[in-house]
């Protein structure tokens, strides 16, 4: 049987989502692999909507999972429905949807909580032990959401890394083609766009990722 993975979204759009760019090199190396995957995404309100021409933030309402649906198509499903018998793994992508819905660091910093139920759904993925790939600024969550001294990268962002070692975590600078790899807690991550000029730049450390996290599957 091949393995599943489960692809984790906060919307559609790195300004106010899920880096689209990273999403669809995480699931294009998946699939290239021969790894299954599920997306899921968090039924609720976007805390913020953003005109990604201008930068502005503007009055909308957006729904998390019907944003994340874009990228993911029809079968994107809620982040409540995620049984971890069902799959091998988790890959959260980055984008600001990270910090702002997957979790408040955003507007808390240091002081941020992770949203309650993508706590709910993933902790018991790590309790037994299966694998995570995070890229962008999902690193940022692992502190609050997997426990402190975990090994994870921002890529060379002085302040993020800053921020992840005040929470606990343990920071690794890499290049943008590079993963920071912690054997001990199966973790696995990249910068991607937060160093990455463009797709083909950011797909070395995203394949790179993919294959690590294949290694633990």
């Amino acid at each position: 049987m091949n393995k599943q993975v489960a692809v984790i979204l906060s919307g559609c759009g790195t300004e106010d989502g899920s880096e689209a760019r990273e999403v669809i090199l995480t699931l294009l190396g998946l699939d290239q692999r021969g790894i299954g995957y599920r997306c899921f995404a968090p039924d609720g309100d976007q805390p913020r909507v953003v005109d990604h021409r201008s930068g502005e933030v503007y009055d909308a309402t957006r729904n998390v999972l019907r944003e994340a649906a874009r990228l993911g198509g029809r079968e994107t499903l809620d982040l409540a429905a995620l049984d971890p018998d069902d799959v091998d793994g988790v890959v959260i992508p980055g984008g600001v949807g990270v910090i702002h819905t997957l979790s408040d660091f955003a507007t808390a910093g240091t002081e941020m909580s992770v949203l309650p139920q993508l706590r709910d759904a993933l902790v018991p993925f790590h309790e037994r032990g299966k694998p995570f790939g995070l890229m962008g600024y999902a690193p940022l969550l692992v502190p609050r959401l997997l426990g402190e001294g975990i090994a994870v990268t921002v890529g060379q962002n002085a302040e993020l890394a800053g921020a992840i070692s005040s929470m606990g975590g343990l920071h690794k600078s890499c290049a943008v083609n590079e993963v920071a790899i912690d054997r001990e807690h199966r973790v696995v991550s990249t910068p991607a766009f937060l160093l990455a000029g463009g797709p083909a730049e950011a797909s070395t450390g995203i394949f790179k990722l993919i294959d690590r996290l294949a290694e633990m599957l």
